[in-house]
C-alpha cells in the first residue's frame, strides 16, 4: 500500500491540509467575531453622542453606515490579503489547488475512456 504523500516536515499532506483548514476556520471565526464586537462599540458609542445631545439622530445613523461601510471595505481587503498569503503558503507546500485537482481529473477520464475503448476492440 501506497505511503501518502509527505510535506518537507515530513508529516503527511492530508494532515498538514487539515491543520491550515484548521487555521483558516479559526481567522474566519476571530475576524467575524471582531467585526460584530466593532459593529457594537460603535453604535454604543454613536448612541452615547445621541444621548448626550452631541448628535443629531439622523447624523448618528449616517455615521454608523458611513463606520459599518469602511469596516466592511477594510474587512475584504484583509480578507483578500488573507487569501492570497495562504495560496502563496500552500503554492510553498506543493499542494494542489482545486484547479489543479479538477484538470487532472478531467485526463484521468479521458485517459478512463481512451482505456475502456481499447479494451472493446478485439
Amino acid at each position: 500500500m501506497p505511503t501518502p504523500p509527505k510535506t518537507k516536515e515530513g508529516e503527511p499532506e492530508e494532515k498538514s491540509q487539515s491543520q491550515m483548514r484548521d487555521m483558516l476556520r479559526k481567522v474566519l471565526l476571530a475576524t467575524i467575531g471582531a467585526a460584530a464586537i466593532a459593529q457594537e462599540e460603535i453604535e454604543a458609542l454613536v448612541n452615547k453622542l445621541i444621548e448626550r445631545g452631541e448628535l443629531a439622530e439622523k447624523d448618528g445613523k449616517s455615521l454608523i453606515h458611513e463606520m459599518m461601510e469602511k469596516r466592511k471595505s477594510r474587512t475584504d481587503k484583509i480578507e483578500d490579503e488573507v487569501s492570497k498569503n495562504i495560496t502563496d503558503v500552500l503554492k510553498k507546500m506543493n499542494i494542489p489547488s482545486k484547479a489543479d485537482v479538477e484538470v487532472l481529473n478531467q485526463k484521468i477520464t479521458g485517459l478512463s475512456k481512451k482505456i475502456d475503448e481499447l479494451k472493446k476492440q478485439p
